[in-house]
């Protein structure tokens, strides 16, 4: 197998691309990053950002894409859209950063997300690419004594569900990330890296609590393709965060 790629979630730097998305997107390959994951496109028309990551010979596996749950007359419209612009641009993967479930949800409950994720899976695999969910931590409640995310990933089958767990998410729930990695492998091509100092306040890769190297140990053999660092607060800049992360991809032979 090869080794994953080290890329960015770009709503790490989202101070930056709401000012200067193609920009800052050059900024990220002069990083030393080898792919992006989007989310969000600023109005771009497809084929010039396909250009650009053409000319910066950056991976874009992936994009963070909601569906409209408050207005799910328009969710499959909205989904077709993205689905489109996915394709043009040439990404493999659609992933939903979150869902909507109540704070004590029941089975029905789970059952009727996992109902809406397996038809927007059928969706996006209809139409040659693969359909995902990244994780938080509030999908690691119990229901009937078994965390949400596992009930999704039994109820929605495999070829319309992959799993991007965000690894910080799993320890802020208790949860080892290595052993979910590789109790789900084989079905989790995207992992996030994100850490996390003073609970909830999440900060640079490789600076934290978060057990990651144990997930780069297994992490290839498991089917992970691409480790995607994301971060949502910063002592400093989102830029300069985004540069520290690389640091322990760098101390730990992935780059």
């Amino acid at each position: 197998m090869a080794k994953p790629v080290v890329g960015l979630q770009l709503y790490t730097l989202r101070d930056q691309t709401e000012k200067d998305f193609l920009g800052t997107i050059r900024k990220v390959a002069a990083m030393g990053y080898r792919a992006v994951e989007f989310a969000g496109y600023y109005n771009t028309p497809a084929a010039e950002l396909k250009a650009l990551l053409e000319e910066l010979k950056l991976e874009a596996p992936s994009a963070h894409v909601g569906l409209n749950f408050k207005e799910p007359e328009n969710m499959w419209t909205d989904l077709a859209k993205q689905i489109d612009y996915a394709k043009e641009i040439g990404l493999s993967y659609l992933v939903v950063p979150w869902a909507p479930l109540p704070d004590s949800p029941t089975l029905d409950d789970v059952k009727q997300l996992a109902a809406t994720l397996e038809q927007a899976g059928k969706q996006v695999t209809a139409a040659g690419l693969r359909f995902g969910y990244h994780n938080h931590d509030f999908e690691f409640r119990l229901v009937e004594g078994k965390p949400v995310i596992d009930h999704l990933l039994e109820l929605v089958p495999a070829e319309y569900l992959i799993a991007e767990f965000d690894l910080g998410w799993v320890h802020v729930a208790g949860h080892n990330p290595s052993e979910y990695v590789n109790k789900y492998a084989g079905r989790v091509p995207l992992a996030h890296f994100k850490d996390f100092g003073d609970g909830r306040k999440d900060t640079e890769v490789g600076t934290g609590s978060v057990d990651l190297k144990s997930v780069l140990a297994i992490a290839e053999d498991a089917g992970v393709r691409y480790y995607i660092v994301e971060q949502e607060e910063f002592a400093s800049s989102s830029l300069e965060s985004a540069e520290i992360c690389l640091r322990f991809f760098r101390e730990n032979g992935v780059l």
